[in-house]
């Protein structure tokens, strides 16, 4: 199993500076270039390189800067996928909702394009020796999930298995070969299908699409590992879970017992990122299905919100998690990105820093520099 660069770790996702999203809107109405913008957005990235190099992250991301959804921008640029893109619906008590993009598969799922290597280029090329770049993409259920069967193409797909899910590794395989020929040592799947299968109102919508919640995650387990058994040699996989994120939201509550297993025992990944910021996680036992050589990353700190936690509960917290998993397989971050979509959480710059700050100070007085 590979390591991860240090005992603190991130999700990925930064807020999006003004100057970004105003070039992003010039670009929408046409009053520039997609070239222009790509020159925005280098210098977007060069600078919070700089800015997770000097909290002291060992891992550094692009911020997901060039994205407009973590998955949306991803997926839809393998062949045979087709999204709709989501819209905003305002609730009777004037809250606001994103219904969820609408992921189709429409033809045989296929890899047309290297997706994220030019992206992953320029990130390389920011970052001091000493540094890992990551790259980080949605997790191939997402094809599954969010329509089941009926999202998937019966022409193309009679049967789902086994032809869906080898193609659907397959491409992925080939982005991973693709990124590792660049230089890509660490790529990190970000999926919410599994966290999801924790919150009965989901399990409950999984019912209605044809599947069984009880199954679905060891089904995504061989999923995943189809994806695995591709991985070059010498590249970290890790997966986040996720329970939602937008604008400083959630979608899924539950403990994560009902997919512990499958996640932990069954899958072939080097670490998981999971969110443990509030009680809507859970407790720790889950982590007991933990084997020998993979890492839990405790996503202990919150993204939604400013306030500080305190170091002494995140070290209480910690060594309640390692009364189920080894220490020493055990890792700290903040609980999912700043910046899951365009949109950023109700968060401010500053304390995004802050969070970071914590997370890598905590994590070396736990396990040392």
């Amino acid at each position: 199993m590979m390591q991860l660069p240090a005992r603190y770790d991130h999700v990925g996702s930064f807020l999006r500076p003004k100057y970004l999203l105003e070039a992003r809107e010039k670009k929408a109405k046409g009053e520039i270039t997609p070239a222009q913008l790509r020159e925005v957005e280098d210098k977007a990235i060069a600078e919070i390189v700089k800015f997770q190099e000097g909290i002291g992250l060992k891992s550094i991301t692009d911020g997901e800067f060039r994205r407009t959804y973590f998955h949306i921008d991803f997926l839809e640029q393998l062949g045979g996928v087709k999204t709709d893109i989501p819209v905003t619906i305002r609730k009777p008590d004037g809250s606001e909702e994103l219904a969820p993009p609408v992921i189709r598969v429409i033809d045989k799922v296929r890899h047309a394009k290297d997706i994220q290597k030019p992206d992953f280029e320029y990130l390389r090329s920011q970052v001091s020796a000493g540094h890992t770049p990551k790259v980080t993409i949605p997790s191939p259920t997402m094809l599954h999930f969010r329509g089941g069967r009926a999202g998937i193409s019966k022409e193309a797909y009679p049967e789902l298995d086994p032809t869906f899910y080898d193609d659907v590794a397959q491409a992925y395989g080939d982005e991973l070969r693709s990124l590792h020929a660049a230089g890509c040592r660490y790529v990190q799947m970000d999926d919410t299908n599994l966290a999801y299968l924790c919150d009965e109102k989901m399990r409950d919508a999984a019912r209605q699409r044809g599947d069984d919640p009880n199954e679905l995650p060891h089904r995504y387990a061989k999923f995943i590992n189809k994806v695995v058994a591709q991985k070059p040699q010498g590249m970290l996989l890790a997966m986040h879970l996720c329970r939602g994120n937008f604008k400083s939201t959630f979608a899924a509550a539950g403990n994560y017992e009902p997919v512990a297993e499958a996640l932990l025992k069954e899958m072939d990944i080097d670490a998981y990122f999971m969110e443990y910021d509030d009680d809507r996680s859970g407790d720790f036992r889950p982590l007991r299905y933990l084997p020998k050589g993979k890492t839990v990353v405790l996503g202990l700190v919150t993204t939604k919100f400013g306030q500080l936690e305190s170091k002494d509960v995140l070290k209480r917290r910690i060594d309640e998690a390692a009364k189920y998993a080894p220490m020493e397989q055990l890792a700290l971050s903040p609980q999912c990105g700043f910046s899951s979509t365009v949109h950023g959480n109700n968060i401010a710059v500053e304390d995004q820093r802050n969070k970071l700050r914590l997370v890598v100070e905590t994590a070396q007085e736990v396990w040392g520099g």
